[in-house]
C-alpha cells in the first residue's frame, strides 16, 4: 500500500469526499467546504450545476449552527471555488 497524497491547491489541502470538497489547513481557524447539490452530464462528465459554499469555523466548541460563517450557491464549482478561496483568505486575513 503506498501513502495517500492529499492534492494541494496553493499551499492548502484540497480534499474531496463524494459530494463535498473541504479546502483549507484543519489547523486554521476557518475552513472552505462546497456541497456539490446537483449536477449534469455533459458527454461523460458529471458538471457540477449547484454548489453551496460555506466559510466555516473550524472551533470545535461553538454548535453547528455557529460555525458557518459566511454562504451562498452557485451554478459551477469553478465559481464556487472561485469566491470561496477569496472569501477564506479573506477570513484567515482578518484574524
Amino acid at each position: 500500500m503506498g501513502e495517500i497524497k492529499t492534492l494541494m491547491y496553493k499551499g492548502k489541502p484540497l480534499v474531496r469526499q463524494g459530494r463535498f470538497v473541504f479546502y483549507g489547513n484543519p489547523d486554521d481557524k476557518f475552513i472552505l467546504f462546497m456541497n456539490i447539490l446537483d449536477t449534469k452530464k455533459i458527454g461523460d462528465l458529471e458538471v457540477a450545476t449547484k454548489v453551496l459554499v460555506q466559510i466555516q469555523n473550524t472551533d470545535d466548541e461553538i454548535s453547528f449552527n455557529e460555525k458557518v460563517v459566511k454562504q451562498c450557491e452557485k451554478s459551477s464549482f469553478f465559481d464556487a471555488f472561485d469566491i470561496g478561496t477569496i472569501w477564506l483568505d479573506r477570513a484567515l486575513k482578518k484574524e
